[in-house]
């Protein structure tokens, strides 16, 4: 990229800074302690040029052009030793690319690990390039975000330039046919095509016009959301939903759900000692193998529901906890596993056959130990469960459905970003629990795979995107009866 240029001549400028969330604070003598998203570094032996260097970077994107004219002593000793500080503070560096009319940058590649590296290869002429198949592309701040789960920065498109080039990648192309199809300068597209190359979100072509990523038989096996899901869930990211929703206006969602509406149900409460008394052992229960269940015309008992219920879900008891280094919540203790305690997870029940209780659609409350009616429509009903029967792989209704849903809230207070993933690990902890329950009772429970868009929400009365349908269960005997 030129560093001089000619008046009226259209031309690119790199531009670094750090990140918004990155703190210097001075040590001692020639030190720095950089405060970054990933941790603490202690810079030792930074000359006062690279000092006051970083930070101007704090303040926000710079050349090192102008950084090096104002900068005293030997240049070339400066300039080694920012690179230095750069390369170890890689994971908060944002590169940034500019043109010459003193606008600001077109975009900026901000980093999402730990360390990253950018590299500044220019691009062969005739060199076809493409999209990655995992970019996604998304509003953001004003701007555009282009973004791929394999990709090592997030790049912000921040002017029309930038985002005409990166739309014009949807098929394999060349700068110069790229350069045709915007009207830019051939040299401007070719430097903004390499940046996104660096980015990562966009992949050249090899010599041989091929692109590693349609030859990877490892990366075929993933759609786009699942990878953007796996990469973007397991930890709270940069620039994603990490701030918990609620905490801003110091609301603290309910740990259960409060239902009004409809008449309420008491349910069995069986003796917990006599349980662990007459209980075959965990041991053989998880010994014992699991085949796929037949569904029943038999009708289960409200006992046997209020039963399955209370070992599997209820809530035993209700209390502040603490996670490590954070605020306290109320939490509560039930039979399977939630991080935190926050259990997130709510429970419906669908009615179909069972002595006791009618047919319909009920919540369930773990504290009251209750069954609420929400829908005694007939035809909501009867669809959720053909969605099981369906399911299950079976011609006959089963007796009970369970539905799991998320309070999404409850869980994003504390978890952000993480919320969604730490769900579904809740719900796998929450069937295996139901799995278990049922076995010791003589019951079959398993899990059914439900695709049916809106529909469970819709029949469960839910309030979506603040609730959601996040997984379901047959509660029926085993065997044929």
């Amino acid at each position: 990229m030129p560093a001089h240029h000619q008046e009226g001549i259209p031309e690119t400028v790199r531009l670094w800074s750090l990140t918004e969330d990155t703190l210097l604070e001075a040590g001692d003598d020639d030190t720095i302690v950089a405060i970054t998203w990933w941790g603490e570094y202690e810079l030792a032996g930074i000359p006062g040029p690279v000092r006051e260097s970083l930070g101007r970077m704090v303040l926000g994107p710079v050349s090192m052009g102008n950084l090096a004219s104002s900068a005293s002593g030997g240049a070339e000793a400066w300039a080694g030793a920012l690179r230095k500080a750069l390369n170890r503070l890689s994971g908060s560096v944002v590169h940034s690319l500019a043109l010459n009319d003193g606008r600001g940058p077109l975009l900026s590649a901000i980093p999402v690990t730990q360390n990253p590296v950018f590299p500044a290869d220019p691009l062969p002429p005739e060199r076809l390039i493409k999209l990655s198949r995992f970019s996604a592309m998304r509003p953001d701040g004003g701007g555009l975000l282009l973004e791929s789960p394999r990709a090592r920065y997030r790049v912000a498109l921040l002017r029309p330039p930038a985002v005409s080039v990166a739309s014009s990648l949807a098929r394999p192309v060349t700068v110069a046919q790229v350069a045709e199809t915007t009207g830019l300068a051939e040299a401007v597209v070719a430097d903004i095509a390499a940046f996104l190359v660096a980015a990562g979100v966009v992949l050249a072509a090899d010599d041989w016009a091929e692109f590693a990523e349609d030859g990877d038989d490892d990366l075929a096996v993933w759609s786009q959301d699942d990878l953007m899901f796996h990469a973007r869930s397991r930890t709270w990211q940069k620039g994603g939903s990490s701030e918990p929703g609620p905490r801003r206006t110091g609301a603290e969602p309910p740990v259960v759900k409060q239902i009004t509406a409809g008449p309420t149900f008491p349910l069995h409460r069986p003796d917990p000692a006599a349980l662990k008394t007459n209980d075959p052992t965990l041991s053989s229960l998880l010994e014992e193998d699991h085949v796929c269940p037949e569904v029943t015309e038999r009708a289960l008992s409200a006992e046997q529901i209020g039963e399955f219920l209370f070992r599997a879900a209820r809530v035993r008891s209700i209390g502040p906890t603490y996670l490590p280094g954070g605020p306290g919540h109320e939490a509560s203790q039930r039979p399977y596993f939630s991080v935190a305690c926050l259990y997130e997870l709510e429970i419906y029940v669908a009615i179909n056959r069972c002595a006791g209780l009618g047919r319909g659609i009920y919540h369930y409350d773990p504290l009251w130990h209750t069954l609420t009616l929400i829908n005694d429509d007939a035809v909501a009903l009867d669809g959720l469960l053909d969605l099981a029967m369906v399911g299950a792989g079976s011609h006959r209704r089963p007796s009970v459905l369970l539905t799991m849903t998320a309070r999404m809230s409850r869980i994003a207070w504390v978890l952000g970003s993480a919320a969604y993933a730490t769900t579904l690990l809740h719900v796998g902890a929450l069937q295996q629990v139901l799995y278990l329950t049922a076995k010791a009772m003589g019951l079959a429970a398993h899990a059914v795979p439900v695709d049916a868009g809106d529909r469970v929400d819709r029949s469960l009365k839910l309030e979506w995107p603040a609730e959601v349908s996040v997984g379901e269960c047959v509660l029926d005997f085993p065997g044929a009866g």
